[in-house]
């Protein structure tokens, strides 16, 4: 082989090269999804736990890991943090509990500055009264959640999550939710489910206040709203039917 032919073929196995890592981070990018958990436990001055709701997780989990996206879990401190609605009569619950890289990587959340939003093409806030504790004032989850909206993401939310949509600002401004039609946990669920004296503060309300188009459905029935890239479900109920909407979502021609 001399210089020339030498030199040739080095050009072209670089750029096989290259094209190849190239594939490899679209294929990344074109297929990760973030799930944003609480780190918070404690109901209040209730002395009772809260965390996250593991329903609102394994039915979201589930149809999207089957459609062959990657999964990866944030939350604001990192790691474990602690779960209920734990329904072991319940199939996707028992797969996801029994999923050992799904579980792992669940109880070892990264941390939010441990995340490129560039590497997702959707975020997903699950519910769990904890998060009205902590997700509302994470400015890192709100900015992340901001840019892979503003990449032409989609950002999900399903009963409490959308605590964790109120304060997500875009590029021009204004807050993400917005003149949006939006749904969350209602306050008549809060009321009937007796934490309306415990809670923060009342996520039907602040919704409308921030000025979202609110649309709730009677209680405990599954409730989504889809607004654009923004998809929102009202309860647990809701939670399975808003991850195939999700994929819907991802499957349109424009969003491949």
């Amino acid at each position: 082989m001399n210089r020339y032919t030498s030199v040739i073929y080095f050009l072209l196995v670089f750029s096989i090269s290259s094209l190849v890592e190239a594939q490899n981070a679209t294929q990344v990018t074109n297929s990760r999804i973030l799930f944003v958990v609480t780190s918070h436990e404690s109901m209040g001055n209730t002395g009772r736990k809260t965390g996250l709701h593991l329903g609102e997780v394994s039915h979201v989990y589930k149809p999207l890991h089957d459609a062959g996206y990657k999964i990866d879990f944030v939350s604001p401190k990192g790691g474990r943090t602690y779960m209920y609605g734990a329904n072991m009569n319940d199939s996707l619950i028992v797969w996801f509990v029994q999923n050992k890289e799904a579980f792992n990587d669940l109880i070892n959340a990264k941390t939010p500055d441990q995340i490129n939003p560039n590497d997702y093409r959707a975020i997903y806030f699950v519910g769990g009264h904890g998060a009205m504790w902590d997700l509302p004032s994470n400015t890192q989850l709100a900015k992340i959640a901001s840019n892979i909206y503003e990449g032409a993401g989609v950002v999900a939310a399903v009963c409490h999550g959308p605590a964790g949509l109120v304060n997500i600002k875009l590029n021009d401004g204004e807050l993400l939710i917005k003149d949006k039609r939006i749904t969350s946990f209602t306050d008549k669920e809060e009321i009937e489910s007796k934490q309306d004296k415990v809670v923060p503060f009342m996520l039907e309300s602040i919704l409308k206040e921030r000025g979202a188009n609110f649309k709730g459905a009677d209680n405990w029935q599954s409730n989504v709203i889809v607004d654009g890239r923004l998809i929102t479900g009202q309860n647990p109920a809701s939670a399975y039917p808003l991850a195939l909407e999700i994929l819907e979502l991802l499957n349109e021609p424009s969003n491949n």
